[in-house]
């Protein structure tokens, strides 16, 4: 069974995607990219909206098991680190950070997130 979780992004109807899909024990999470000015803020907006679609699906930060950082400049994401560490605590899940372009010039961090999925 797939499970699609929406947010009502207009791009998620512009270019044919959901926030979230819950399936095969596992919560997939789109990349997603947050407001503000600077990496930290956004990377706190990113976490909100992820954070709500995984409590949409029954899951939580707790239950992450990888996640993938987008930058277009590596030398911003130290200065988000403090927010990652506040959000995973005690339960880090394995992550890369990839240096590349993003859809728009503003956006300074993508995330993607895959946790477990609820027992059902």
């Amino acid at each position: 069974m797939i499970r699609r979780i929406h947010t009502g992004s207009p791009f998620e109807a512009k270019i044919g995607y959901c926030r979230a899909v819950v399936a095969g024990g596992f919560v997939h999470v789109a990349g997603t990219v947050g407001q503000g000015e600077t990496a930290p803020e956004q990377c706190r907006s990113a976490l909100e909206t992820i954070g709500k679609a995984l409590a949409e699906a029954g899951a939580s930060f707790a239950d992450a098991v990888r996640v993938t950082y987008y930058l277009p400049d590596a030398a911003e994401f130290e200065a988000c680190w403090p927010v990652l560490v506040e959000t995973f605590g005690d339960n880090p899940p394995v992550s890369t950070m990839i240096e590349t372009n993003l859809i728009d010039p503003k956006y300074r961090i993508e995330i993607e997130l895959t946790t477990l999925a609820p027992a059902v």
